[in-house]
């Protein structure tokens, strides 16, 4: 419980008094308080009692995708998870009925849920309103940050920050899902200046905000291993092609691996007992080829290979590497 009280200060005496009010008495009879200056966020606040869910970034416009989406939500434990911490509030939020039922129940309404009495969720069940909109909204962000506020082991009072938000996103594997705008207003980049008259030479490329969160906080890919797969308990499993377009990605990102030139597309390793009509081999078995030496492979894998080394041995190198970067985890 947080209070925002003006002091009344005796220079002369050295006494600071605050007028706190009956309900706010208690705070003082604890014990020790903690003093701190009001922050610029709560200049326009009145004195008082402040409320639990102070969050700054509840109202920022740029969260509001953040909040809703999907990966976000799972990644905090889901709506279920949000219809159990509601649970535990005894009030309709439902605000336009006069009477309400002494029994409570969840509503579910997107993009979160309401908690209702009996009486108010069989009025609202099926329908879809702004008003409704915002106060599952509420609810939804209210747990959302209370849930990532435990998990990186702040205290309920902890006014979360942009920054803080986005390395709970990165340590649950969620960069791929900061827009934009939230990834430039987090690395404090200045504001693009767009001039009406301006010289082709003052032009300096930057990479999007985005890209640059997404290269500090890589990890390419991590393996996982399932020892007991349903096809390892059959007699004939059916092949199923190992796809990932992230590895692929960094390997057409590697030099060639004929000329150490910049590569233009992974190839995938052909014969050998792999690739063939409509079909390639897994996607960890690529290397980084040029376009010219990528055309002479196809062309004559067997002048290739006596040129240029086996096939395997360049896979086995390619995957050596990523290893031993952490490309592969």
């Amino acid at each position: 419980m947080r209070a925002l009280l003006t002091p009344e200060v005796a220079p002369m005496t050295g006494v600071v008094i605050f007028r706190p009010g009956s309900e706010l008495m208690h705070l003082f009879r604890r014990g020790r308080v903690l003093i701190e200056p009001q922050a610029e966020s709560m200049a326009e606040l009145p004195s008082g009692l402040l409320p639990e869910t102070a969050q700054e970034l509840q109202n920022d416009p740029l969260m509001r995708d953040v909040f809703e989406n999907q990966k976000v939500i799972h990644r905090a434990g889901g709506l279920n998870s949000l219809d159990a911490w509601l649970e535990r509030k005894l009030e309709c939020q439902y605000p336009h009925s006069e009477w309400h039922d002494r029994n409570y129940t969840i509503t579910r309404h997107a993009p979160g849920s309401i908690r209702t009495c009996w009486g108010c969720d069989l009025k609202i069940r099926d329908q879809f309103t702004e008003g409704l909109a915002g106060i599952a909204r509420e609810n939804l962000v209210s747990w959302l940050l209370k849930v990532v506020n435990g998990q990186l082991g702040f205290s309920e009072d902890h006014i979360l920050t942009l920054p803080e938000f986005c390395w709970w996103m990165v340590r649950n594997d969620l960069v791929d899902e900061i827009p934009e705008a939230v990834a430039h207003k987090a690395l404090r980049l200045k504001k693009e200046s767009h001039q009406s008259v301006t010289r082709e030479s003052d032009i300096v490329p930057t990479l999007p905000a985005q890209q640059l969160v997404q290269e500090k906080a890589k990890k390419i890919v991590a393996m996982k291993v399932d020892p007991e797969t349903p096809e390892s308990f059959m007699l004939k499993p059916k092949r199923r092609r190992w796809v990932n377009e992230k590895y692929t990605r960094w390997v057409k990102a590697q030099p060639c691996v004929c000329c150490n030139k910049q590569a233009d597309d992974p190839h995938h390793l052909i014969g050998h007992g792999h690739g063939g009509m409509g079909t390639k081999a897994h996607d960890l078995f690529v290397i980084p080829l040029c376009r010219e030496h990528h055309d002479e492979l196809h062309a004559d894998p067997v002048a290739f290979e006596s040129k240029y080394g086996d096939q395997l041995v360049l896979v086995f190198r390619v995957i050596d590497r990523a290893l031993a970067i952490g490309v592969l985890a």
